[in-house]
Formats: C-alpha cells, structure tokens, sequence
C-alpha cells in the first residue's frame, strides 16, 4: 500500500485528552539503540504495562543506566544489533523501537549518510523490522536525515520502509511543540503492520521556560571557569545560536555540548537570591563566636547540614544555623538532572554513571513528552496482549 505522509495539524482531538482502549494489557517492548530508554520511560509515565523482551545498545554505560531504572532480563539485552536474531522474536513483539545513532546526518558532523557505518545502522533497523514482525514501530532519526545528499540518503531509506509491506507514516516533531522548553527537532517514522489509519499529535501551548527545570541547588563544580565565560558571552557566538544564556527555550542538546562549552547556560544573578544576602552587620553578627557563656565555631558551607529548626528564620549565629557562600555573577552549566528532565525524564530516573556519562546518554536520547503523544495518538493499548 503507498504510505503518505501525514499533515502535521491534521489530528482533530487532543491527543492530551485520550484515553487507551486496553489500558491493563501488556506491551511487548523491543528497543534497538536503547540509550536510556525514552520509549520505555514513556510508558512507565502512562502507567502501562510493557515486557521489554529485546533491548540492545553497545555501550557500557548506557546498560548500566538502564539495567538500574527498567526490568530486564540479561539475556534479553544484546550489545550490537547485528548479533540479534530477529526471526526468533518474529510476531512475539508488539512495539519496535529505535533511534539510530545521528551522526552521519546530523548538520553539526560530517554528513556522510549511508556512506558511514552509523548511518548503514538505519538500515539494520528496518532489517529487523522484516525479520521480527512488530504490530507497530517506531524509528527517530535527526530532521537532516530528509537532506543529507540531496535527498538520497532517504529514497534509499524511504523504499526500505515501503519493501518492508507496512503502512508507515514520517514527520518531523519539536519538542517545545510537546510540553518541553527545548528547540529539538526530530523526524519520527511511524510504521502499522495491518493498514491503519494515522495523523501525527497536535502540538499544545507551552506553559513553561527552562528555568523552571532548574535545580534549586547544585554543585560548585557546574560554574564555568572565566575562560569558559568568556566563550560563552562571546557576541558571535551567542548569535550563531553556538550559545545561549537563560534562554526560555533550550537549544537543541548535544552529547559533547556541555564538554566544549556549547549549548546553554544559566546565569547566577544576585537579585535571583537578593532576600537571601545577609548584610555587613548581620554576616558579622552570624559569623561571630558568641559570648563566653555561649561559645559557637562559626562554620559555614557544611557537607552535612546542622538540624534545622523552628526559628531559623531569626537568623543565629553559623554554628547554629546553617549558611553558604555565593560565587556572585558566576554562570554555571546545567546539571546532569536539568538536562534529564529536559528530555522528559522525571527526578525518579535513577543516576549510576558519571556526570560525563549521563551529560552524553541525555544529549542521544529522545524526549519523552514526544513518545508519550505518539503513544496516545494511536491508541498503543489496541496493538497489546492481555
């Protein structure tokens, strides 16, 4: 059957308010590329029941992170896509999933396409899809996949998903579209093993900025040195869109973005914490050792924090209460947890590898408040088992 792409504005209802046919069945789940699993994520949030009977990454870190946050048995994780042998999952997978790696079409690398190993991966992906059979899937990929040689790049890639007999649908989807104050653009294939009907979610209003994912707290390690600032500031490279300072919408993130002092920053300011500021007097006040009948060590910037009490608000003395120092006009990165719930992850998402690792498995992953519409849009339940 010829497979159409749908109109973007073309869904009626608001995929917000659907409701899933067969909320307590059981999805069977087959994830390729898994990174941190935004598709699995996804339907923990709808609060569906899922199996994930294949998933496959192959980094190190990446498993580590989603043997910690999904249940998952080991011999249903596989390390290289080529080692997994579809036809023994062929019609026992209800939802395949994936997004494969970036690079060879991304606009920020060298643009190879299907002439680089990573970008063959795309076609390893719609391999499987003949071999298992899924009911329905899902593939993510950067918008440029559409460009990238002039558009052959997805001739090839678009008759692969028409031999493939599955009526399958393309569009590209924004994250600020969905709920996430991050400008991320991704091209998502959706693809029906019995002819079905589909349109692509409507987007809704955003009702918030990326301030308000910030953490209210963060380490002192976050703040850039001055050399990083001044890159940072720097007035070509905010106008080239290479940086940006509290923005309300995120530039689109990156793996490497926060390592070469790319993407975005927030900016510590002195009126953001101005109630907060002790005074010369009070600060000498605070800070004193007390009187000989009540002797305090003025301490401050404590790892541990001293019990906190009713009356804090009266401010006592440093060895009472609890106080910190502030680095003012200093601007720091984003933290690890940010960038997560910038992708949609909820603070529930378990942190087992480095802030290095984490920073990359964010910058690859896909948002989750996008799977979610999808999700809803087409009813997922009706593809499940009980």
């Amino acid at each position: 059957m010829e497979n159409i792409q749908k109109n973007f504005f073309e869904s009626k209802e608001n995929w917000e308010t659907k409701k899933f046919s067969k909320p307590r069945n059981t999805i069977r789940v087959a994830s390729l590329f898994s990174g941190i699993g935004a598709f699995e994520q996804a339907l923990k949030i709808l609060g569906l029941k899922s199996k994930i009977v294949l998933a496959c990454d192959n980094d190190q870190f990446v498993k580590k992170s989603f043997f910690a946050n999904y249940e998952i048995e080991e011999k249903n994780w596989f390390n290289d896509i080529q080692e997994v042998n579809g036809t023994k999952f062929k019609n026992k997978i209800d939802l395949l999933v994936g997004g494969a790696p970036c690079q060879s079409f991304s606009m920020v690398g060298k643009r190879l396409g299907l002439k680089d190993n990573r970008g063959n991966l795309t076609l390893h992906f719609i391999k499987k899809i003949n071999e298992i059979k899924p009911k329905v899937f899902i593939f993510e990929n950067v918008r440029a996949l559409l460009s990238v040689d002039n558009g052959d790049a997805w001739k090839i890639i678009y008759n692969k998903f028409r031999q493939t007999g599955y009526t399958f649908y393309y569009e590209t989807l924004n994250a600020k579209n969905f709920g996430i104050p991050q400008n991320r653009e991704r091209l998502f294939v959706i693809g029906f093993r019995n002819n079905q009907n589909f349109s692509f979610p409507q987007p809704i209003k955003l009702k918030s900025t990326m301030q308000d994912y910030l953490e209210g707290q963060f380490d002192k390690k976050f703040y850039l040195p001055p050399k990083g600032v001044a890159f940072v500031t720097k007035n070509k490279n905010l106008k080239k869109k290479y940086t940006q300072v509290d923005g309300k919408i995120a530039l689109c993130q990156k793996r490497n973005q926060q390592f070469n002092w790319h993407g975005d920053f927030i900016q510590v300011k002195k009126t953001d914490i101005k109630k907060y500021i002790l005074s010369n007097k009070v600060k000498k006040y605070v800070l004193s050792t007390g009187t000989k009948g009540f002797y305090s060590k003025p301490e401050i910037d404590l790892e541990i924090a001293r019990p906190l009490v009713s009356t804090m608000h009266k401010m006592h003395r440093s060895g009472v209460d609890n106080y910190i120092s502030l680095k003012k006009g200093k601007i720091r990165k984003l933290t690890p947890r940010e960038c997560l719930r910038l992708m949609g992850f909820p603070d529930t998402f378990k942190q087992v590898v480095s802030d290095t690792q984490l920073y990359r498995q964010t910058g690859n992953s896909i948002v989750v408040n996008i799977i979610i519409a999808l999700l809803k849009e087409m009813d997922i339940s009706k593809f499940s088992i009980k």
